[in-house]
């Protein structure tokens, strides 16, 4: 606000209001793991809408969402490393035994808790799915 930079504080206000809505909505307090989670879903949703804007040819307002995109990303946590990933996938398929593609839903629900925020859910899902088609 003392710096002046609406853009800014405009992007940070709207993350705040998404974070007080979900904690209004269901009644509770969001602890970090959950504010990751919403952080997540507004740069997901940014990511489409600045894909629809250019398809548009509005590169004003794709320009605008870049920017929300930037700001929130300060917010998150340092990105994981490919090799990173890789040993969090590998540890987590021998945390649940998978075995098949049919243990999907169990690698990614033990990998969600350590990789939210960290890295796209969409491409760990594919590196996960092509681990266990390798097995």
């Amino acid at each position: 606000m003392r710096a002046k930079d609406k853009e800014r504080l405009g992007a940070l206000r709207l993350c705040m209001a998404a974070i007080k809505q979900r904690e209004v909505d269901e009644r509770i307090t969001l602890d970090n793991t959950q504010v990751l989670a919403v952080l997540d879903k507004m740069i997901k949703q940014r990511r489409d809408s600045v894909e629809q804007y250019q398809a548009a040819g509005r590169e004003d307002l794709a320009a605008k969402e870049s920017f929300e995109i930037a700001v929130l990303q300060e917010y998150l946590p340092p990105a994981l490393t490919a090799k990173e990933l890789s040993e969090l996938i590998v540890r987590a398929i021998a945390q649940v035994g998978a075995s098949s593609a049919k243990d999907m839903g169990k690698v990614m629900g033990a990998l969600k808790p350590h990789v939210q925020g960290r890295a796209d859910m969409n491409a760990v899902g594919a590196k996960v799915k092509e681990r266990l088609t390798s097995l």
